[in-house]
């Protein structure tokens, strides 16, 4: 059932990466989603994992090869 959780989380980071022309705020607020979320499935701290997602989504926005922000 666990696996089952995180494969569903991880469906739904892909998708919501995939839009193009966010901002850094934007992706700090799905990284810090996607962060809990995955925090909640595998029974981690969902704070520091929210923390955690927020912080790589607003530093992927400088990252060659995905799309820019806007």
């Amino acid at each position: 059932m666990r696996i089952v959780r995180i494969g569903a989380v991880m469906a739904v980071a892909v998708l919501a990466a995939g839009c193009e022309g966010q901002s850094q705020m934007d992706r700090a607020l799905m990284g810090g989603l996607t962060g809990a979320l995955l925090g909640d499935a595998t029974h981690n701290d969902v704070g520091t994992s929210a923390a955690v997602g927020a912080l790589a989504g607003m530093v992927s926005c400088g990252v060659q090869g995905l799309p820019p922000c806007s």
